[in-house]
């Protein structure tokens, strides 16, 4: 904060122009240290809004790992306990695990009996009963406990590949519900390693993955060090309980010794901790440089000012005059406004700027003469403009002192741009009536870039580019309600594409994401309207919610997706039903007299009408139960 002083008139006692100055130095000094501890807070603020945004995408991404694990294990206990542990049943079962890709987020998938044995895996073994798994704690449990759930595990060593590991377990029974065996699918250690390698938490900060329970499952740093330790005793394990789902988080490693700066975020779904972290003096270092070069000019230029003050005295005690001495100290402050970086401007009680710092140029693209005389509120955004007035009005009237302001103005060169100014009134000395604004102005707008970007990331799917399951549960939920509001019907389209397992296993993964690719573009060409949302449901299955929509509306709208493709005629040469790529859809409407009191009713419906249409031969929509005929013409 930069302050513009007047002269208050001439003081003729020489003690009270030395205590000016003394009062002037200690002032600069108090100012100066308020606004490196301001700027220290700021450090630390923005380290942690950093590791708040890292922490949720980490999370995000451990809770999308476990989603996939835990998906696996049930279609492969469904189909255990569908068709049995015999010798045919386990042949058909290897063929498939040796046939399916482990590199990615699994690393491998195992089926033990009862007694531990290995029936099936995705490794290369050459003699499954060398191998035994009844002494591990995750196969002790389930056979213990009837619990159907998914177990994870702690980590432990790989009787297989000797790496750390981290564990998902399913039991699966007998017909007559005695335990049968376990499902069990593991996630090497190391792929969350090398996925938080890729972020820049300092030197010495740490991005470490635990179990609720304390257990370190993985670790940016030294993983092999301290995966599988028992952190159960850290402070912040032992309070657990009372804290939030995610909070900010000072600490000092018991692992390391290092004071480090955190956040933390437990999962919604998983008993699962992500602790993004950098080291407080990392965090602090370019400040602690800052802060020592800037206090060093404040030093120096107190040391000026006192020097200055004394010769002064000297003058007072000769011709007792103050002017001089408060003219130089005005020309010393007004120094400092033009070395700044930030734009310095005194703003009028009519609202004109009577002066600017050079460095309006760097900020708004106007040298200072171009600004002097010239309205202070011109060139801000429409819409910010009646909060930034309501705000100088309120600074203007004596209704506040100070006020901070973040809007968009018009750059000469560049544009819009976000800013932020920091406002403070300013007095007549000998009145203490208001004259004026001070206003400091600094560029936000790289800032305010990067929060749009790490909002849009939160709500689209990285393959297709459309709303991802997230951000379709929430819009499902508005839509819901302004449904039920306004009374008016809410349709919902579920699409799954056809044979998809054996486009893939044709055709390769990557033409396999092409082809969902191209699905979310027929999607997205249909969703016309600002209230329309196509959405990746998951896998291959898509959405689309179709807000005020009735069931003509929402039936014309399947078939024109379902036309599309034929259009573009993507070869599937695999599928049993059709030459090209085609799609099933089920389609349900909520009603306003008839609708059911959840949005989850709305997607099961759908879903059962996506099965019907799967049932009756692919290729088709079905509308609450109704199977909507297409024209033989398209059947091929």
């Amino acid at each position: 904060m930069f302050l513009l002083w007047r002269n208050p008139g001439p003081i003729r006692l020489p003690l009270l122009a030395a205590g000016f100055v003394a009062l002037a130095c200690l002032a600069i000094l108090a100012l100066s240290g308020w606004r490196e501890w301001e700027a220290r807070n700021a450090t630390l603020s923005n380290a942690e809004t950093d590791m708040a945004n890292l922490a949720r995408s980490l999370t995000q991404h451990v809770d999308d790992t476990f989603e996939i694990t835990d998906n696996t294990l049930t279609v492969l206990v469904n189909q255990l306990e569908l068709e049995g542990t015999g010798a045919a049943a386990m042949a058909k079962l290897q063929v498939f695990l040796a046939r399916r890709n482990a590199a990615g987020r699994i690393h491998g998938i195992f089926v033990y009996d009862e007694n531990g044995r290995w029936l099936a895996t995705t490794e290369h073994v050459a003699d499954l009963a060398v191998f035994n798994n009844s002494d591990r704690d995750y196969f002790k449990q389930h056979k213990a406990s009837p619990a159907r759930g998914t177990l994870i595990g702690h980590p432990v060593r790989s009787r297989s590949g000797g790496q750390w590991i981290v564990t998902a377990s399913r039991r699966f029974n007998h017909p007559d519900g005695s335990f049968a065996g376990v499902a069990l699918a593991t996630i090497d250690v190391a792929y969350f390693t090398r996925f938080y390698e890729q972020f820049d938490v300092g030197p010495r900060g740490v991005i470490a993955l635990l179990q609720t329970d304390g257990a370190m499952l993985a670790r940016s740093r030294d993983n092999d060090s301290y995966v599988g330790r028992d952190m159960s005793g850290a402070p912040l394990i032992r309070s657990l309980a009372s804290r939030p789902a995610a909070g900010a988080y000072v600490f000092t490693s018991p692992l390391d010794g290092v004071e480090r700066l955190s956040y933390y975020r437990v999962s919604s779904r998983y008993p699962i901790i992500v602790l993004a972290t950098e080291a407080r003096d990392d965090v602090l270092a370019p400040w602690r440089r800052d802060a020592v070069m800037h206090m060093a000019v404040v030093t120096g230029l107190v040391a000026l000012v006192a020097l200055t003050g004394f010769f002064l005295v000297l003058q007072l005690w000769q011709r007792q005059r103050m002017a001089a001495a408060l003219e130089a100290k005005e020309a010393d402050f007004r120094m400092l406004a033009e070395q700044s970086g930030d734009m310095v401007m005194r703003i009028g009680l009519d609202e004109e700027i009577l002066y600017a710092s050079p460095s309006s140029a760097r900020v708004v693209g106007w040298l200072p003469h171009q600004l002097v005389g010239m309205p202070a509120l011109a060139g801000i955004h429409a819409d910010d403009l009646p909060h930034v007035r309501d705000r100088v009005s309120a600074l203007r009237e004596g209704r506040a002192e100070e006020a901070r302001i973040i809007y968009r103005t018009r750059h000469r060169i560049r544009g819009d741009i976000w800013v932020e100014s920091a406002l403070r009134v300013t007095r007549v000395t000998t009145t203490g009536a208001i004259n004026g604004v001070v206003a400091i102005t600094r560029d936000m707008t790289e800032h305010k870039d990067l929060e749009q970007r790490l909002a849009a990331l939160a709500t689209r799917d990285g393959l297709t580019g459309l709303a991802n399951r997230r951000h379709f549960d929430d819009r499902l939920t508005e839509e819901w309600a302004r449904a039920k509001r306004d009374g008016t019907p809410l349709s919902l389209l579920m699409i799954d594409v056809d044979h998809f397992k054996l486009f893939n296993d044709r055709y390769g993964h990557q033409v396999g994401d092409d082809c969902l690719r191209a699905v979310a573009r027929v999607l997205a060409a249909q969703a016309r309207r600002p209230a329309d949302l196509a959405a990746r449901y998951g896998g291959e299955e898509f959405v689309l919610l179709l807000p005020d929509t009735d069931a003509d509306g929402c039936v014309r709208i399947g078939e024109a997706v379902r036309d599309a493709l034929h259009e573009l005629a993507v070869p599937h040469a695999a599928s049993p039903s059709s030459r090209s790529v085609t799609v099933s859809i089920g389609g349900a409407i909520h009603q306003p007299a008839t609708g059911s009191s959840e949005a989850a009713a709305l997607i099961e419906a759908a879903d059962r009408a996506l099965y019907t249409a799967k049932e009756r031969g692919r290729d088709r929509l079905v509308m609450s139960g109704e199977v909507i005929a297409w024209p033989s013409s398209r059947s091929a």
